[in-house]
């Protein structure tokens, strides 16, 4: 099998069209009809549901947790709600990853090493993981069928996987089967 995969020079918002655009191309070329994705302010969301605009692929955006308020990374009401009047699912909660009691209390947890380990191939890969793991625990992904994960570094997005879900519980049967698109 032969695919495309997009390699960025520069990680950032400026790749959040080609992402998706790639994202949506594999999608329909696999049948997949569920993306989860990042979106803290539901920049990405939208660009999205745009891109994906009369496909039949259900969106499920990912937004960083309400710990994170005082830093001003939450999404607000409004932007949720507008999110939501378009049929995007947003979710918020604890990450599956980071965040949590165990960083609170050891500098290396097993999650910790996890992360820099998906960290070697870029944040987006880390967070479209996670962000994956979360939508699986809230029960928003069909777990029988593939999902495209997409994520990026700080703002917008620049990595797509697709991947077989799996909830974080059983996380070490996580498969990442491709990657679109990711920074260089």
């Amino acid at each position: 099998m032969e695919t495309r995969t997009l390699y960025f020079e520069q990680p950032g918002k400026g790749n959040t069209e080609a992402t998706l655009r790639i994202a949506a191309e594999r999608a329909q070329a696999l049948g997949i009809t569920q993306v989860v994705l990042a979106s803290n302010h539901g920049y990405t969301a939208e660009t999205a549901h745009r891109i994906f605009a009369g496909t039949g692929i259900n969106i499920i955006a990912v937004t960083i947790s309400a710990a994170y308020s005082p830093e001003g990374w939450v999404m607000t009401p409004a932007e949720r709600q507008a999110l939501e009047a378009k049929g995007i699912t947003v979710l918020t909660c604890q990450h599956s990853l980071t965040g949590g009691v165990n960083d609170a209390l050891s500098d290396s947890p097993p999650a910790r090493i996890v992360c820099q380990t998906l960290y070697t191939f870029g944040q987006g890969t880390k967070v479209a993981v996670e962000v994956a793991l979360m939508a699986a625990d809230a029960g928003l992904l069909e777990m029988d069928k593939e999902a495209i994960a997409i994520a990026g570094s700080s703002e917008g997005a620049d990595t797509a996987i697709v991947l077989s879900p799996v909830y974080a519980r059983n996380f070490t049967n996580l498969k990442i089967h491709e990657i679109l698109a990711k920074p260089r």
